[in-house]
């Protein structure tokens, strides 16, 4: 591949790993479109990159979000047996579900999520809940420091079942459709659990990680992971992914809320060409 065109992937994949960071949604979905129709990639060559990109993403903001008391641990591990048992769920439906029905549900539904996130875009942090028995017992209460508001955050899931449902459902939709579902993730922390922005983007990093990490051997026994374009895709990811989790502390909710709306217009209407044969 020329010099060139590796300059334009590492830029490119700088730019994503920055908005994937932000947004809690890693930055395959910019990765894979900016492969296949600029750089003229393979499609399965671009998802195999991309897998690798989702883990550079979490693997460059998780250990940042983590030192920033950004991310709730507990919730996202707790979080994770719903999601990957859905992932295996899946898999195992592959065969029984027609996906082109899946990707036009789901692409409607995240572009419903979006006009809903607009809604949403004051930048009021939402009011102190008393924790749960539930919550408490499990250890999903939290706080973090909120640099742009100057003071610490403190917070309480409320909906745990109803949240830990819809983790189930982004497994299996991941698992059916061989997509990513950090957009899901963060839509089920933020709109049904009622987390922060910032606490739902910085746990869904560290989430899509071991999600990623769990299909990636299987990408790499196909051989459609190429070093030559997978590894200026992983260090251009793991840069921007580094450099926006340094913005996100910074942020006003309403600005990662600007920052997420556009990701989930864009998923959406991928996931719509897709299941409408358009893409």
């Amino acid at each position: 591949m020329p010099l060139g065109a590796d300059i334009g992937i590492f830029a490119v994949s700088l730019a994503a790993g920055i908005v994937g960071a932000l947004a809690g949604v890693g930055g395959g979905i910019f990765v894979v479109p900016a492969l296949t129709l600029a750089f003229g990639v393979d499609i399965r060559l671009a998802i195999g990159a991309s897998i690798v990109s989702v883990i550079a993403t979490s693997s460059g903001s998780a250990a940042a979000y983590v030192r920033d008391q950004m991310t709730n641990l507990h919730i996202g591990m707790f979080l994770e047996l719903a999601t990957v048992s859905g992932a295996i769920a899946g898999a195992l439906l592959t065969s029984i579900v027609a996906p082109q029905l899946l990707f036009v549900t789901l692409g409607l539904v995240l572009i419903g999520s979006a006009a809903l996130q607009v809604i949403r875009l004051a930048d009021v942090p939402a009011a102190s809940v008393e924790p749960s028995a539930g919550a408490t017992r499990l250890g999903l209460v939290g706080s973090y420091p909120d640099r742009n508001l100057g003071r610490t955050i403190n917070y309480s899931p409320i909906r745990i079942p109803l949240g830990f449902v819809l983790m189930g459902f982004a497994g299996l939709v991941s698992g059916l459709l061989g997509i990513g579902s950090g957009a899901l993730k963060v839509l089920a922390m933020d709109g049904a659990m009622g987390l922060p922005i910032k606490v739902s983007s910085a746990t869904s990093n560290f989430m899509i990680g071991v999600t990623a990490a769990a299909s990636a051997g299987i990408y790499l026994s196909r051989g459609d992971v190429d070093p030559r374009i997978a590894a200026p895709v992983a260090l251009g990811v793991l840069g921007g992914a580094v450099i926006g989790a340094r913005i996100l502390p910074h942020l006003s909710n309403r600005s990662v809320r600007l920052v997420f709306v556009p990701v989930l217009v864009l998923v959406g209407l991928q996931t719509l060409a897709r299941g409408l044969g358009l893409a």
